[in-house]
C-alpha cells in the first residue's frame, strides 16, 4: 500500500493529525493495533456489548464524537488490528494483521507521524503478582472496552492524575472503593496552582465524584504489601513522612479482591528510537511544528511527553497542518495552527507542573523485599538484580540484564526496566531494538525472500 503520511495510533493525538492533514489534501493512513479508533482515552466497548450509554465511560465525550463524525466524512483509510513492530527510512511502516499477528502488511509513505502514546508504571511490592492486582489502566480498559469490572471492592492506589478516574469510574459502575490511596502530597498540587490552573475544572470534578461515593482518599499513603495465598485478599498501606519513607507503625489493613495500581505513565518510544530519533529524558524530542531530527518523522501526543488528552489534540493537529504544508514543498503558515500552538504551551506546563506534583515514592524500594519479582516474564527476584549488583559488580542495566535475564522476557524490558533500575540503583538507559514488538520467524523469512527477489537496492 502506497499513502503519503501514514500515522501509527488512532488516539487523540493520531486522528487530530490525520483529520487535519486530510483536510488540506494529503493521502492519510492510519494503523493502530486496537479493533478500533479512539485510543486508550476513547476506548470503545464491543458493539455486540450493546452498551446503551457508552458516553457514561469517558471524559469529553463530544470530542471523541467531533473525531468520530470527522473521520467517517474524510477520506483516512484507517487499518485496526495492525500492529506495528517496525519502521524503515524511506518510509516503510511494517505491521502484523489478524488476531494471532501472522499477516504481515507493508505500507510505504512519504512521512510518518509518531502517534504511539504511552504505557503504564507500576513498581513491585511483596505480593504485587497476586491474582486480583491489576494496572490502574488496565482496570479502565477492562471498563471501557469490556464492561466487566475486576472485583466487587477495590483499592486504587500509586500516584499520578490517571487514578482519579479510575477511582470514580469503579465507583460509577458498581464497584465498592474501598480507598484511593496516593502517595503523593497534595501541598505539591498548590504549589504548582498557578500553572495547573488550567486542570482546576477538572480536579474539582473528580472530587465531588470522590465525595459522592465516599471513597476514602489516603494523602502520603502508599501499599506496602499486597496480601492472600492465591489471590488477593487484602493490603496493607502505611503512611509516609515528609521524606517519603514508609512511618513505623501506621500500617493499616485494607479487605479488598482487587488492587488497581499504576505510578504514572511513560512515552511509547520503541519506534522513534528504532529510527535514530533524539530523545529528551524519556520523551521523543520535537520542534515547534512536531518535527523530530529525523527528516520526515513528526511525532504528537504522548510519546512527546505525558500531557493528557488535551495536549495530544493540539499537537496531534499541530503536526497534520505541518506535514501538509511540507509535503506541498511550502513554508508553513503558523497562524494556520495558532490557537492549538497557545494551546499546546498552556498544557505543556501544566502537564510539567502535574509531574512535578506528583513524583513517584522515592524510597519504594526499601519495601521491595529480597523474594520480590520484580521481572515478571523471566521471574526474576529483587534480590537476584541486587546480588548483580553488589556481588558479581553489575554497574548497569544492560549488565543486570545479561547476569539475571531481566528484561529478556516478552515485555524485552518495556514494563520491569524502571523498576529493575530502580532495585539496581542505576539508570534506566534506551535500548534501541530493530522490532518493536515480537514477530513471527516465518514474516522475518518471507520479508528476506521478497529483498532477494527485488535484488539490491
Amino acid at each position: 500500500m502506497r499513502t503519503d503520511l501514514a500515522v501509527i495510533g488512532a488516539g487523540p493525538a493520531g486522528l487530530a493529525a490525520a483529520l487535519a492533514a486530510a483536510a488540506r489534501g494529503v493521502r492519510v493512513t492510519v494503523l493502530d493495533a486496537a479493533p478500533a479508533p479512539g485510543g486508550q482515552y476513547y476506548r470503545q466497548p464491543a458493539a455486540g456489548l450493546g452498551a446503551r450509554r457508552p458516553e457514561a465511560l469517558h471524559h469529553q465525550w463530544r470530542t471523541w464524537e467531533r473525531l468520530r463524525d470527522g473521520l467517517a466524512a474524510s477520506e483516512v483509510t484507517v487499518l485496526t488490528d495492525h500492529h506495528v513492530w517496525a519502521l524503515e527510512h524511506g518510509f516503510t511502516v511494517h505491521a502484523l494483521h489478524g488476531p494471532e499477528q501472522r499477516e504481515p502488511v507493508a505500507v510505504r509513505a512519504d512521512a510518518v507521524l509518531l502517534a504511539t502514546g504511552g504505557y503504564e508504571r507500576v513498581f513491585p511490592f511483596p505480593g504485587w503478582t497476586l491474582p486480583g492486582v491489576v494496572t490502574a489502566g488496565g482496570a479502565q480498559a477492562m471498563l471501557k472496552g469490556t464492561l466487566v469490572v475486576p472485583g466487587r471492592r477495590a483499592v486504587v492506589a500509586g500516584t499520578g492524575p490517571l487514578l482519579l478516574p479510575v477511582a470514580t469510574g469503579l465507583a460509577a459502575a458498581g464497584v465498592d472503593v474501598a480507598a484511593l490511596v496516593e502517595s503523593a502530597d497534595p501541598r505539591g498540587f498548590l504549589r504548582h496552582a498557578g500553572v495547573l490552573a488550567v486542570k482546576v475544572p477538572e480536579g474539582a470534578g473528580y472530587a465531588a465524584r470522590l465525595l459522592r461515593h465516599r471513597i476514602r482518599f489516603l494523602p502520603r499513603h502508599m501499599v506496602v504489601r499486597a496480601n492472600g495465598d492465591d489471590t488477593l485478599t487484602a493490603v496493607t498501606v502505611a503512611a509516609l513522612d515528609a521524606g517519603g519513607r514508609v512511618r513505623t507503625g501506621t500500617e493499616r489493613l485494607i479487605v479488598c479482591d482487587t488492587l488497581a495500581v499504576g505510578h504514572g505513565m511513560l512515552p511509547h518510544t520503541d519506534l522513534a528510537e528504532s529510527l535514530g530519533c533524539r530523545l529528551d529524558g524519556p520523551a521523543v524530542r520535537v520542534d515547534g511544528e512536531q518535527r523530530t531530527d529525523v527528516p520526515g518523522v513528526w511525532a504528537a501526543g504522548e510519546a512527546t511527553g505525558i500531557g493528557g488528552a488535551g495536549l495530544a489534540l493540539a499537537e496531534g493537529h499541530l503536526a497534520g497542518c505541518s506535514i501538509a504544508a511540507r509535503l506541498r514543498g511550502t513554508e508553513p503558515d503558523p497562524r494556520q495552527w495558532s490557537a492549538a500552538a497557545r494551546s499546546r504551551g498552556r498544557l505543556r506546563r501544566a502537564a510539567r507542573g502535574l509531574d512535578s506534583a506528583y513524583p513517584p515514592p522515592p524510597h519504594w524500594t526499601e519495601q521491595v523485599t529480597d523474594d520480590t519479582v520484580v521481572c515478571r516474564c523471566e521471574e526474576v527476584t529483587a534480590g537476584a538484580v541486587r546480588e548483580a549488583v553488589a556481588a558479581l559488580g553489575a554497574g548497569d542495566l544492560r549488565t543486570v540484564k545479561l547476569l539475571t535475564r531481566a528484561g529478556m522476557g516478552w515485555c524485552q524490558g518495556r514494563i520491569c526496566a524502571p523498576a529493575v533500575a530502580g532495585v539496581a540503583g542505576c539508570e534506566t538507559t534506551v535500548s534501541r531494538r530493530p522490532f518493536a514488538r515480537p514477530v513471527p520467524l516465518g514474516v522475518l523469512a518471507c520479508r528476506h525472500d521478497d529483498a532477494t527477489e527485488e535484488g539490491p537496492s
